[in-house]
Formats: structure tokens, C-alpha cells, sequence
């Protein structure tokens, strides 16, 4: 039997090569993840031209996954510097990668990426399609966007971030209703732009079908962005964003139709408050697609330590249904992430991640927490070790303060509570002087 993508053949009760290996883990069975990517609730990024790929599903109901961004800019164009984070993430346990390159050799890094990388890789046509063509913005036409569409999905990527959502109507109450922050997604401006100069729809939109046929000949997933993100706590769940994921939901079904792979991007800055009640309204409007999204970030006023506050949101988000957690650096806002900045971002997303699995009961998610805490009664300072998250920094941090005995740490001393309590149950004698 053939197919066309994973969704095609799941559709079929085709178990694929990348369901056995994207199942396995997981806590199901091949034939319950074949299950649920034919309804749309789960998805395998699996470019056909990606032939170095580890596959990886991606769904509310399995363990969440992360996603790093990176890529050359103007500022930044060491492409071997850009491997090298991407090596760094990959070894730490990222699943996915996103390359956001705008300037220079984008299509070598590119193509380099899907060669050796087997991380899931992501891309951003439109920030291509300005290094690519070379000309002004409002000069690239609508045939040279879809061309750009069409050429990162030879080139093997896995899933693309195509802003189709954002409609000259929409761009028309923007102006009328103006927000705080405006639109802050990269790739949103730059086709606000570009209607706004041009007065023509968002191409992406009005060619959106053959941009499903593009992505159904290489088995594309489709990464329905959020042009219309809130950028401040402010524009949360403003009327602007819930427009866009209107759209977004009626472009999910069409993109089903044809068999073509979903997720859908979402917010972005929102209070606390916010974030059960967006990912519920996702669910519904978008029929359980699964969704990506960037933080939330839930306050405007940490700059240097986004990391944590997109944590915070992340946590949350993941678990009331998100899926999938765009991580967030240190330097978000400030400069590009050096490899420093990428591993925290790395952590603090990994923390939110497994935090949801643990919340949302994905099976065996708190064995690990059960086991660290074994290691911490038994006060088995190498079981803590082996078992961190970053067993480098909490090594570092024993190591930088010693007690006296070493059976303890400097917080505690001859008081702590682990080492007297085993003393005390076995029958000895608890002595603190």
C-alpha cells in the first residue's frame, strides 16, 4: 500500500517506520498513535527528504516536546558557532530545532541542518524570501513567496511556519483598534507590510491550497503561525488574536482535507489568568490540533530572565492541553542567545515540559521525580547527581560549598531533617551538637 504522508497513511491503518520509532517513546502503542495522527490530535514531522531524521510525535496527550531557535543573521552569520548550538541542543535533548536564519548563505545552513541533524527542523519562509530574492519587500511577488514555500520543502525540512492567518481585513482593524505592542511576530509584520504596500492579500492565505500541495508532495507539516500573537500582557486574548485563530481553525480542516499534517501556533504574552481558557479555545476551534506555543510569557517586566517567566506560562499552557513549548532564552528581547543563554532556555523549558507531563499524568512522567527523591532520603549525593536535569551545575553548586560532614550540605548541617529522620527510624541516636 502507498502514501503520501504520515496522515495519509494513517488514515489507511498504515503503521509507517516513523510511528514504530516515534511510539516507542512513548506510553502507546503504534497502533494508538496511528490512531490519532489520522484524526489530526497528534503529529510526526517527517519530511520524506529529512533522511537522517529521528522522529518524534508531537500531541497534547503524549510527553511534551521543545523546540530551540537559532540560526545566522546579519549580526551573527558564524555558521559553524550556529551547528554547534545546534549539536548542544540536540545532545541535551531537544526534539525539535528551528532554524530562523535571515542573512547570508541561508539555504547551505539550511540544507546542512536536514543533512545532519536528526532533530525535527523547522523554518520560516518569509524571513527567507527577503535574504533569497535580494529586493525590496514590497517588490517579491506572490509567485516568488510560494517558490520559497516549495524550496524549503525540498530541501528537507520538516514542518514550516507560514503566517496564512493574517487577512487585509484583519490588517484593516488593526489600524482601526490599535494595540499596545502592535504585532510583534517577526514573520506577522513583514506580511502586514507587504499588503500594506502592495494592497494585495496575504499570499499565503490566498494560495493557501497550493501551499497544501506543496507540503502533501514532501510530507510538510503545516505550522499555522500566530501573526497576530499578543506581544505584552496587555493585548492578551484580544480580539485580533481570536480573529486570527478563527481563521486558523477553518484552515486546520483544509489542510486535513488533503491529508497535509497540523499544528497551530499560539500566544505570546497573556496574564496567568489567560492561559487555561486559550488553550481550551484552542482545542475547540482548531478540533484538537496540536498546539505550539511561545511561552506565554506572563509578565512584561523581566527582561534577562524571560526564561523563567516563559517557564511559568509554559507549565501551565502544556498542562490545560498545549503540546508543544517554544523555548525562550535569557537574551529574549535583548540580543541572540549565546550557547550559554540557549542552555538555560533549554532547562527552564524542559522544566515546564516535564512539569505538564507530571501534572497531566502522562504515565511514568514522576517516576523520575520518585526516584531523585529515593536518592535525597537516602542522601546519595551521586544518585542526586546522575538523576539532575543538569547534573554539570548541581555538581558545581556542592562542590562550590563543602561541610564539615559530608554527609550533609552547608544549609543544614548536623540538622538535616533526611539524615536524622533515617537515624532516628533505624533506632540510633540523633545528636545536633
Amino acid at each position: 500500500m502507498s502514501y503520501t504522508t504520515q496522515m495519509d497513511a494513517a488514515r489507511q491503518g498504515i503503521i509507517t517506520r516513523e510511528m514504530e520509532l516515534a511510539a516507542a517513546k512513548e506510553a502507546l502503542s503504534p497502533e494508538e498513535l496511528c490512531r490519532l495522527v489520522a484524526e489530526g490530535k497528534a503529529i510526526i514531522p517527517a519530511n520524506k527528504r529529512h533522511t537522517c531524521l529521528n522522529p518524534w510525535a508531537i500531541g497534547s496527550m503524549l510527553t511534551t516536546k521543545i523546540n530551540v531557535n537559532l540560526g545566522i543573521s546579519k549580526d551573527s552569520s558564524n555558521m559553524d558557532l550556529e551547528m554547534e548550538k545546534v549539536q548542544k541542543a540536540v545532545d541535551m535533548g531537544a526534539q525539535s530545532i528551528m532554524d530562523l536564519s535571515s542573512y547570508g548563505k541561508t539555504r547551505q545552513f539550511r540544507t546542512r541542518l536536514t543533512a545532519e541533524c536528526p532533530a525535527v527542523i523547522g523554518t520560516v519562509p518569509i524571513y527567507d524570501a527577503v535574504v533569497y530574492y535580494n529586493k525590496a519587500l514590497k517588490d517579491i511577488t506572490a509567485r516568488e513567496f510560494l517558490d520559497i514555500v516549495e524550496m524549503h520543502a525540498k530541501d528537507g525540512v520538516d514542518f514550516m511556519t507560514i503566517h496564512c492567518g493574517l487577512t487585509r481585513e484583519m490588517a484593516q482593524r488593526l489600524k482601526r483598534n490599535r494595540r499596545l505592542t502592535n504585532i510583534v511576530s517577526r514573520g506577522g509584520s513583514l506580511v502586514f507590510a507587504w499588503m500594506e504596500m502592495t494592497g494585495n492579500e496575504n499570499p499565503f492565505y490566498e494560495y493557501y491550497d497550493e501551499i497544501l500541495e506543496i507540503c502533501r508532495e514532501y510530507d510538510v507539516t503545516m505550522s499555522l503561525g500566530d501573526a497576530c500573537r499578543p506581544g505584552s500582557i496587555a493585548d492578551g486574548t484580544d480580539i485580533l488574536q481570536v480573529e486570527e485563530l478563527t481563521v486558523l481553525g477553518e484552515l486546520t480542516s483544509r489542510a486535513w482535507k488533503k491529508d497535509v499534517q497540523v499544528m497551530v501556533e499560539g500566544p505570546g504574552h497573556m496574564p496567568l489568568t489567560q492561559i487555561e481558557a486559550n488553550m481550551k479555545i484552542q482545542q475547540t476551534i482548531c478540533k484538537g490540533a496540536p498546539f505550539y506555543v511561545l511561552g506565554p510569557v506572563v509578565t512584561d517586566i523581566a527582561p534577562g530572565y524571560d526564561h523563567i517567566t516563559a517557564a511559568i506560562g509554559g507549565a501551565i499552557a502544556a498542562t490545560y492541553g498545549a503540546a508543544f513549548l517554544c523555548y525562550v532564552t535569557p537574551a529574549e528581547h535583548l540580543r541572540l542567545p549565546d550557547l550559554n543563554d540557549m542552555k538555560e532556555g533549554i532547562i527552564a523549558a524542559q522544566i515546564a515540559a516535564h512539569a505538564a507531563d507530571v501534572a497531566k499524568g502522562i504515565p511514568g512522567a514522576a517516576d523520575w521525580d520518585n526516584r531523585m527523591s529515593d536518592a535525597r532520603r537516602e542522601v546519595d549525593w551521586e544518585a542526586m547527581f546522575s538523576l539532575a536535569l543538569d547534573p554539570e551545575k548541581a555538581r558545581a553548586y556542592r562542590a562550590s560549598s563543602q561541610p564539615e560532614e559530608q554527609d550533609t550540605c552547608t544549609m543544614c548541617g548536623k540538622l538535616c531533617a533526611m539524615k536524622n529522620m533515617n537515624k532516628i527510624l533505624s533506632g540510633e541516636i540523633v545528636d545536633i551538637r
